[in-house]
């Protein structure tokens, strides 16, 4: 039906006017609707909308795919994205702060879950015999900077100040939500740019920490130092935490294994009371040089005195069971900086620091990394590039190789359970010869072995997600194999026996809003 141009048509133009009058009287988020409803494409935007879970800051792409035989050179499936809406493809942006996204940062947690579960019970690749390992749930603070107002019952009320005539103590009654908290009794007395340092030594602490307890298991089981490492392995786990004064503390689960790995039993000797013993003994010991510089006094970096060590033997920790550990890390892996009233982006100035709308202490936090990051002898901490993160440079997250699985095994194992198709009940299991193309990535599917002519699926994944309750990913098809041959394989050029790898040829790249483009990593999205 074609509308009358409300330019020439007084009818129309009335009607637009009474449209545009009742819009006005909407707020922006239905005025939002109302154009969204009026899109041509809707139900492919809904689509993308449905595939990407509701992410809140989506990862435009643009380009295309060109999946090709490898023996034949035959076309086997093209994907662009100018048919999709507004000429781009949306796939997650995998943010893991519930602050940016929380559709995603809620598949992280899930993910960090299942990571540090498999590590406490076994399975996805762990042996289950890890259950019965020497195990530690442990938490590693930072020291103390200066006194600050702390919740629950603060500093007693002293009658003498400091020398900038700051009260020695506050002797009032802080409820956790009170702003207070994590705020110094005296600023001028406060050692900011020992507080940035330390953050930014956190990660070489942690490791000079692990690398320490080797020495201290040596001791205790009266081997040599270097044979340690030829009896038993340290497994970790770490998760880094804010607290309200803006330090970083570690929560870490530490497990020993054989010498091979988790498959293999540790020494009769490596215990669970010797595993405690040695981490007290090795938290007391570590300490690192401070950064040579001037404009903090130097010393040496150690971590708090305030340590919790709590054994899990036989996937049993009392008040602490395997899987509330696994929860309270995963926990952690979605928040950042803001649990200390920070803000999670990058500072370009010193102008943009003063302008935050944050506490005095979070903005003398990174103004004094911004300062510290320009002294041409802290240049190697980059504190200016994380003046945002309080000088706090390591991951949230990190773990040793044999701890447990991958982040990445964990997604792949999830994209080809989203690909693999779903048997209703009485439907006949056809099988075929399947390819999944995922952006530039291939992923084998199920082999051929019965029938060569099955019907080729629309390539519609909006409506296979809402018939199966579950997202898959827009970019998304399937190309049906060649004709078995005896033996239940398929021949194909290359290696008799071996299925053909198809050669996928792709030009994508990232497009923002303003129509700006950059390379695209799948590796990242």
């Amino acid at each position: 039906m074609t509308r009358s141009n409300p330019y020439n048509d007084p009818t129309a133009r009335r009607a637009f006017l009474d449209r545009e009058a009742r819009l006005r009287q909407l707020s922006d988020v239905e005025r939002d609707f109302v154009r969204l409803g009026e899109l041509p494409d809707l139900n492919r935007w809904l689509d993308q909308v449905r595939a990407t879970g509701g992410c809140a800051e989506p990862v435009h792409l643009r380009g295309h795919s060109t999946t090709l035989g490898a023996g034949t050179g035959e076309v086997l499936r093209h994907y662009s994205t100018e048919a999709e809406p507004g000429g781009r493809l949306s796939v997650r942006c995998r943010n893991r702060r519930a602050s940016r996204c929380a559709t995603c940062s809620r598949e992280h947690s899930g993910d960090t879950f299942h990571l540090v579960r498999s590590g406490l019970t076994g399975g996805k690749g762990v042996p289950d015999a890890v259950r019965t390992h020497p195990r530690l749930f442990v938490t590693l603070t930072a020291p103390s900077f200066g006194a600050v107002h702390r919740a629950g019952e603060c500093h007693r009320a002293r009658r003498r100040c400091c020398e900038h005539g700051g009260r020695h103590g506050c002797g009032r009654l802080h409820p956790d939500t009170d702003p207070l908290v994590g705020q110094p009794l005296c600023a001028d007395c406060y050692d900011y740019p020992g507080h940035v340092l330390w953050n930014a030594m956190a990660p070489a602490l942690w490791k000079a920490f692990r690398d320490n307890l080797y020495h201290h298991l040596a001791t205790r089981a009266g081997v040599g130092r270097s044979e340690v490492r030829a009896l038993v392995r340290v497994s970790a786990a770490k998760v880094a935490e804010y607290q309200k004064r803006g330090s970083v503390h570690f929560h870490a689960v530490v497990r020993l294994d054989g010498p091979d790995g988790p498959a293999a039993p540790p020494p009769s000797w490596a215990t669970g009371a010797l595993l405690l013993e040695a981490v007290h003994s090795a938290v007391a010991a570590v300490a690192l040089p401070c950064p040579d510089t001037a404009a903090h006094n130097g010393g040496r970096l150690r971590f708090g005195t305030q340590l919790d060590a709590h054994p899990l033997m036989k996937g049993d920790g009392g008040r602490l069971t395997d899987d509330a550990v696994a929860a309270y890390v995963a926990k952690y892996t979605s928040k950042s900086v803001e649990a200390a009233g920070a803000v999670d982006r990058r500072m370009e100035s010193l102008a943009e620091i003063r302008a935050l709308p944050v506490s005095l202490h979070v903005r003398a936090l990174i103004a004094t990394a911004w300062r510290l990051g320009g002294l041409p002898e802290l240049q190697h901490l980059r504190l200016r590039a994380w003046a945002h993160m309080l000088g706090y440079r390591g991951h949230c997250l990190t773990k040793t190789r044999a701890f447990s699985t991958t982040y990445g095994q964990l997604r792949a194992a999830r994209r080809r359970a989203r690909q693999r198709p779903v048997r209703r009940p009485g439907q006949r299991d056809r099988g075929r010869e399947c390819m999944a193309v995922c952006g530039n990535r291939a992923h084998p599917g199920r082999s051929a072995h019965r029938r060569r002519h099955r019907r080729r699926p629309r390539h519609n994944p909006g409506s296979r997600a809402r018939r199966r309750g579950r997202f898959r990913p827009v970019w998304w098809g399937m190309v049906t194999g060649p004709a078995p041959v005896p033996g239940g394989s398929v021949e194909r050029a290359g290696t008799p026996g071996q299925a053909e790898v198809p050669v996928i040829r792709s030009e994508i790249v990232i497009v923002d809003d303003d129509g700006n483009e950059e390379p695209y990593d799948p590796a990242k999205h």
